[in-house]
């Protein structure tokens, strides 16, 4: 499986360490930066990089890391077609893929562990989307919002 991967200077050392589990583990890796610990070097950048590269990589998973994972979530998540998850314990990387057919997880460097990190990122790596009805149902109410072009939820019933 193809992985793709951006980070700001908050979560670099994080990503070398994540990029080297993840080859280890067997998967390619396509690395959107940062590629050198910046402090001035802004999120979004690389974020929007890797969330663009997963929606236009069929099959493939996203990682965003960052400080929090808050404000790298909210970026992957202007990408149409990314449904990106703030991962923060092993029930919420789970259930991103389970539930939410989540295609890129979010991750706070600061917040854990090189190894807690890692071990959220595997779970959500590794975690099949149920296929259940009711999860294909939101998924496709939210799909079908994010292609309604400039339509409030009340213009369009």
């Amino acid at each position: 499986m193809r992985v793709h991967i951006g980070t700001d200077h908050a979560g670099f050392a994080l990503k070398e360490y994540v990029v080297e589990k993840l080859k280890e583990a067997g998967f390619d890796v396509v690395d959107h930066g940062a590629t050198v610990e910046d402090g001035q070097d802004d999120y979004p950048t690389y974020c929007i990089a890797c969330a663009e590269g997963v929606a236009a990589d069929a099959g493939s998973l996203g990682i965003v890391l960052g400080g929090s994972g808050n404000g790298e979530q909210v970026s992957a998540n202007k990408v149409k077609g990314i449904r990106a998850i703030l991962a923060w314990n092993p029930s919420t990387a789970k259930l991103g893929r389970e539930h939410n057919n989540a295609n890129i997880v979010s991750i706070g460097a600061r917040e854990h562990s090189k190894e807690e990190a890692w071990e959220l990122i595997h779970l959500f790596l590794t975690t099949p989307f149920s296929e259940d009805a009711r999860h294909i149902r939101r998924i496709q109410l939210i799909s079908d919002y994010e292609n309604r072009s400039g339509e409030t939820t009340e213009s369009a019933k």
